[in-house]
């Protein structure tokens, strides 16, 4: 043995709004050799459309069984040694420390990746892929009333929840993640 530590998985959460830019990152972490799990894809596999083939009030039962399939996904992943990027939105820190917790009892560090946008630029950037929403699954659509009822229920990491604050910056993302971060839960404490 050469006394080499074998390096643990890297594990991204992001926490952020609907057209946050949550999608343009973790494509962007693909291209850097992380696996990405969708929440949202896997929806629109199993589902179809919101609002079109199901009904509008059903999008959380609907989502529990995903979310337990990703976890699932997800777990296995870390323990295989992957870096990976979940690609969802985060909106409580109940349901973050759950996942960061998931990903330090399978062996990997998480890192949670706060992207703050402003209500206007992510309602352009919504109002364009609403055009989209009959065939991609990362465009769900939804009008501004729905985005600003989803504001009420996203609650941004506190300084109580060690995070990054994503500048947009992908590459800088990248190198933080590479050279490690005081943010990244090593422990999970």
């Amino acid at each position: 043995m050469d006394g080499d530590v074998p390096r643990r998985s890297r594990v991204v959460l992001m926490a952020g709004m609907p057209g946050a830019g949550k999608t343009t990152l973790a494509k962007a972490l693909v291209a850097a050799g992380f696996t990405r799990l969708c929440p949202d894809e896997e929806m629109f596999r199993r589902y179809g459309r919101y609002g079109v083939d199901f009904p509008r009030g059903q999008f959380r039962v609907r989502e529990a069984p995903v979310l337990e399939d990703v976890a699932g996904e997800l777990r296995g992943l870390v323990e295989a040694g992957d870096d990976v990027v979940v690609d969802h939105g985060f909106w409580t820190p109940e349901e973050r420390a759950e996942w960061q917790a998931l990903v330090v009892g399978a062996g990997g560090v998480p890192t949670l990746v706060y992207l703050p946008v402003p209500h206007e630029v992510r309602w352009s950037r919504i109002s364009e892929r609403n055009q989209l929403a009959d065939v991609d699954a990362n465009s769900i659509e939804f009008s501004e009333q729905d985005l600003l009822r989803f504001a009420t229920r996203f609650h941004p990491p506190t300084e109580d929840e060690p995070h990054v604050v994503y500048d947009e910056r992908p590459e800088a993302l990248l190198a933080q993640l590479r050279y490690g971060l005081p943010s990244a839960q090593e422990d999970g404490q």
